[in-house]
């Protein structure tokens, strides 16, 4: 057993297997395992895994339980000191695990990290799922150092500094192992998006430190499963993004910022129609209404949990900063409005 695992959630990704998973065996398996995930893909992912890496460890799940179940049932069967979830259609370089796990060895307070993810298809710029570490506005905005909204940066070397974040991107996040299973891994709920912020919030909530590390550096296509414009995307969206301020904000800040977060949504549901994106429009609605049905359930989970005032968090509002003041680099941003 090696000090590292590498985890690759699967669901009918036989395309992305073939096409990154010798990358990621070439330059991971001198320092860690490579273990394969299916999530009850209906392709032939496993039959493509066992005919061409039977070497690799293959987890079937029973069933597509989406990214947050599917991966705390498989890292209940890998025993590793450190865990790396990585996406199937990414491309790894050489070295890239190293950086990591030497930053988190030299601080037992850091629980996750996450490297410098770039665009696979535009390799200069930054990739919008993780870019160069990312953050949160005080009403629970994310953004990432490189992408504010859909406002894309190039890599030109200004994110090279180790630094600590509000959250590491699901992309390709390490762990410590023992960490995610006492604090209860992502939240099955979630199924897929946000479920790696409601994380790393868990994890600040208990005093640990979230790292962005530059010296490892991955390639990201994204919107692998769900397209970027995908309803289903804006919906969990919507929907993730109010469960975890109700599970992780502070009892004083959880009323006043929810309800203004709400008026926003619909604010954001009647740009939807202006557009006539209705498909949209109605994913907010469903959001919503889940949102709200699942309250005794969130309110329970809340109670179990332990909130304190986190740093590394934006504390103007992101959304107005952006799209009124005209703020579309994060280097635009002041440092004093971060604590």
């Amino acid at each position: 057993m090696k000090k590292t695992a590498v985890v690759i959630l699967n669901y009918n990704g036989r395309k992305f297997l073939e096409k990154f998973l010798p990358n990621v065996v070439a330059n991971s398996s001198d320092v860690a395992d490579v273990i394969v995930a299916d999530n009850a893909s209906t392709d032939d992912s496993v039959e493509f895994m066992r005919r061409n890496f039977p070497g690799i460890r293959l987890i079937i799940n029973d069933s597509n339980g989406g990214f947050s179940t599917g991966y705390n049932l498989a890292l209940r069967q890998v025993e590793a000191e450190y865990y790396c979830l990585l996406n199937s259609d990414i491309e790894v370089t050489p070295h890239w695990i190293e950086p990591v796990i030497e930053l988190m060895d030299g601080d037992e307070s850091i629980a996750a990290c996450q490297p410098k993810l770039l665009s696979y298809s535009d390799r200069e710029k930054f990739e919008y799922a993780g870019a160069g570490g990312g953050y949160i506005d005080k009403y629970g905005y994310p953004f990432c150092r490189g992408r504010v909204f859909q406002e894309v940066e190039n890599d030109n070397g200004q994110y090279d500094d180790v630094r600590e974040v509000f959250w590491a991107t699901g992309a390709c996040m390490f762990v410590r192992a023992e960490l995610y299973h006492r604090f209860g891994g992502l939240d099955d709920s979630f199924f897929a998006h946000m479920e790696e912020i409601d994380f790393c919030w868990r994890l600040k909530n208990h005093g640990y430190k979230i790292m962005y590390c530059p010296g490892s550096k991955v390639y990201h296509i994204g919107g692998g499963t769900l397209p970027k414009s995908s309803a289903r995307k804006t919906y969990l969206n919507f929907r993730n993004n109010l469960s975890l301020l109700m599970k992780n904000l502070p009892e004083h800040k959880t009323f006043p910022i929810i309800t203004y977060r709400i008026l926003l949504d619909w604010l954001a549901g009647l740009k939807f129609l202006a557009d006539g994106s209705l498909a949209d429009l109605w994913a907010v609605t469903r959001a919503h209404f889940s949102f709200y049905s699942h309250l005794p359930s969130l309110k329970r989970k809340r109670n179990a949990l332990k909130h304190t005032k986190t740093s590394q968090v934006y504390q103007k509002n992101i959304v107005f900063k952006h799209y009124l003041g005209h703020k579309k680099l994060f280097t635009e941003l002041e440092e004093k409005d971060f604590s």
